[in-house]
C-alpha cells in the first residue's frame, strides 16, 4: 500500500469533527466519526468548496456552498448538485498520531481500520 505519512494528532479532532491536511500534494479532509478516522479529498466535486468546512451529520458531510452530500467511509456522492464521488485515502491511528497514505483508493473501497 506505501508508506504512510503523519498528518495529525487524534485530539486535533474530535469525534463530529474535520480537518484540512495536505499529503504529497493533495488536499484532504480527515473526519472523526465515532472514533474512527476517515480521509476523502477535500474538494467538493460539484463545485471548489471545501468538505472539512461542511456540515457532518453522522457518515455524511454536507458541502458548505451548495449542499451535495458525500458518504464519508466510502467517498460516495449522496446527492446533487454533485454527481461524482471524491477519492478516499487509507488511514491509521497509532499512538495518538494520524497517518495518511499518500495516494487515494478508488471511492467505495473500504478504509484502512488499525
Amino acid at each position: 500500500m506505501g508508506e504512510f505519512i503523519k498528518v495529525a494528532e487524534i485530539a486535533e479532532i474530535p469525534p463530529g469533527t474535520a480537518k484540512r491536511v495536505e499529503v504529497s500534494g493533495h488536499t484532504i479532509a480527515l473526519f472523526n466519526i465515532g472514533g474512527q478516522v476517515y480521509a476523502i479529498d477535500d474538494t467538493c466535486t460539484h463545485e471548489q468548496a471545501s468538505l472539512s468546512e461542511g456540515t457532518v451529520y453522522g457518515e455524511i458531510v454536507a458541502c458548505p456552498r451548495h449542499g451535495a452530500r458525500f458518504h464519508v467511509p466510502t467517498g460516495r456522492v449522496l446527492s446533487l448538485p454533485a454527481v461524482r464521488s471524491v477519492a478516499i485515502y487509507p488511514v491509521k491511528v497509532e499512538g495518538g498520531a494520524v497517518y495518511v497514505a499518500p495516494a487515494p483508493q478508488l471511492s467505495g473501497a473500504k478504509p484502512h481500520r488499525p
